[in-house]
């Protein structure tokens, strides 16, 4: 999301110019957007027109070109979620997206039909939850980066210093460059106040989604020949109390070589891994990266080994251990088959398996002086082959390792005391948590998280089975029927794709062929049929057979011809031609 960095903004429309101006005391300076031109410039109060329309706004999230021209993206409604350390923290909840023209009358009626798709593409990425800002802090960078930064880092503007991965309006920002005072980030934000012992204390999670190779989940998996991993958030628990802070950062992102799992009607597409790629390249890339930042790795692979995805964790350890590099640790743990049967009590064993790693990374910590106590020397980097269900409860059950050795070393929980008996706190802790999952899956799958009765009481339930299976029947639903659009959004939101003004034909008019038609009406017509000879029997029960056997083979044949032919009927992404898998 961006903000500006003023607290108050005002947006003066006239015919010729947007003049956006900042309420804030001693602010002479305002910023004038010509419509016609499309330039920029600075200039007073005294020039905006009294004939100009009027109306506060919360923000800009920056400018897109579609095909009418240039739109400008405002938030007009914002929700304060908390304070970090002082600073207001916001979440947008209502855009507006102005057209630069006043009419669309110059466009043909195909480009007026494709405008209406890009704009409804733009409103889907607005609409999905999640764009939170700070207008007097960087969200972007946790709280250990910010600690050992530089002057010269401190003094340049909050757009400038952020962490590009997680600036989200990074490309619809570009027009405003020339303006340093616009910014902010796109993480997931909770924060709860929290009583233990009688002592108030700040608990906060913060969950950055990077906007490289960002995307849903079946379109965008592995990594890209820069090494950035799909799906990858990194995940800062935040502890405040009485002057002291806390924080313990991990990360989670898809298994980092070349693989794909398309979307083919069936229920869990195959996955398959590149054979002509050089995967270490983009490998050795991604830990490079992941190591400069966050130090040593352990990587928490929890995906099945076996059936379809043991080759992904064959393949996963056969690369860590021909990368010789002493910083990176690898560990896989099968969580369905450990935890069959509803024995979830089993991850202990993983939890207790990386405690000593765990102990030796440990944690960010300031004590109330602002004297540095302990830095965090490493990451766990979990995965499972979404990055959300499996992931989110393994990094809920680190982060209540952590968050204990915080609060003992902070005097707020005695020696003895466990995190798990304090009622509250776990309350507290375990929603967060769960509302952590649901709000990276939504983005991501389209649903809520699977398994969050886990993560809200600790304990598996039947309830949560029906719950995990009605998400289950949404997410195959939208990633087969509506997820190539959502791709396709992202792209056009992160300016992956750039939409040409010109009357020439964009991807978004490809013609489905005369199968994706016709098939699918055949086999409503045969099933359909089917029906009525069992309601309206024949003269003799043979005729009825013979009936039925025609139409039924009729929808069994085409069925079976739809799902043999899955890619053609699945919904996918037209704008950006992702790298090809064989």
């Amino acid at each position: 999301s961006c903000a500006n960095l003023f607290k108050r903004l005002t947006v003066h429309t006239s015919p010729e110019k947007f003049y956006i101006e900042a309420c804030d005391d001693g602010v002479e300076a305002v910023l004038a957007i010509d419509r016609v031109s499309n330039e920029m410039t600075l200039t007073g109060k005294k020039d905006v027109p009294p004939s100009a329309n009027t109306r506060p706004i919360c923000g800009i999230m920056g400018t897109v070109r579609l095909v009418a021209g240039m739109y400008l993206i405002v938030i007009t409604k914002k929700r304060n979620v908390g304070s970090l350390l002082g600073h207001a923290v916001w979440k947008a909840v209502d855009f507006d997206v102005i057209s630069y023209k006043k009419t669309v009358l110059h466009l043909t009626e195909n480009q007026t039909q494709d405008n209406k798709t890009f704009l409804s593409m733009i409103n889907n990425v607005l609409t999905t939850d999640g764009f939170y800002f700070c207008t007097d802090y960087d969200l972007t960078h946790t709280l250990q980066r910010l600690a050992n930064v530089s002057h010269d880092f401190q003094e340049m503007s909050l757009l400038e210093r952020a962490d590009q991965r997680f600036v989200w309006n990074g490309s619809l920002l570009r027009e405003f460059l020339t303006q340093p005072e616009v910014l902010d980030p796109d993480p997931v934000v909770v924060m709860k106040p929290c009583r233990v012992n009688g002592k108030i204390f700040e608990w906060i999670l913060i969950s950055r989604r990077s906007c490289f190779r960002a995307g849903v989940r079946y379109y965008v998996r592995g990594i890209d020949s820069e090494g950035h991993a799909a799906n990858f958030v990194e995940t800062e628990q935040i502890v405040l109390y009485n002057g002291g802070r806390a924080s313990f950062v991990q990360t989670r992102g898809s298994m980092p070589f070349f693989w794909s799992q398309r979307p083919n009607l069936k229920y869990k597409p195959k996955p398959l891994i590149s054979k002509n790629t050089n995967h270490m390249d983009g490998f050795q890339r991604h830990f490079d990266s992941q190591v400069l930042i966050y130090g040593k790795q352990t990587i928490l692979n929890l995906i099945n080994q076996k059936g379809s995805e043991k080759p992904l964790e064959q393949a996963f350890a056969k690369m860590v251990t021909g990368m010789e590099n002493g910083m990176i640790k690898y560990v896989a743990f099968d969580f369905h088959k450990e935890c069959s049967g509803m024995r979830w009590d089993r991850l202990s064993i993983l939890v207790d398996n990386v405690a000593e790693t765990q102990d030796e990374y440990s944690y960010f910590m300031v004590d109330t002086e602002g004297k540095v106590l302990s830095q965090q020397k490493g990451t766990f980097r979990s995965n499972c082959m979404d990055c959300l269900d499996r992931t989110n409860v393994i990094q809920s059950m680190l982060a209540r390792r952590s968050v204990q050795s915080q609060l003992q070393r902070m005097g707020v929980l005695h020696v003895a005391q466990r995190i798990e008996e304090q009622a509250d706190f776990e309350k507290i802790y375990k929603n967060a948590w769960a509302d952590n999952a649901n709000a990276c899956a939504k983005q991501y799958a389209g649903t809520g998280a699977l398994k969050t009765d886990f993560t809200r009481t600790g304990k598996r339930t039947q309830m949560g089975l029906v719950m995990d299976g009605v998400n289950s029947a949404i997410r195959y639903y939208k990633n087969n029927f509506s997820d190539g659009f959502r791709q396709d959004s992202i792209d056009l939101f992160l300016g992956n794709y750039a939409v040409d003004e010109t009357d020439s034909p964009t991807p978004l008019r490809i013609q489905k062929d005369w199968k994706f038609l016709t098939l699918p009406i055949i086999m409503v017509v045969a099933f359909s049929m089917c029906i009525i000879c069992l309601l309206m029997a024949g003269d003799t029960w043979t005729e009825t057979l013979a009936y039925l056997l025609f139409w039924g083979t009729a929808a069994a044949v085409t069925a079976a011809v739809i799902v043999f032919n899955g890619r053609d009927f699945v919904d996918a992404p037209k704008l950006v031609q992702k790298e090809k898998m064989d």
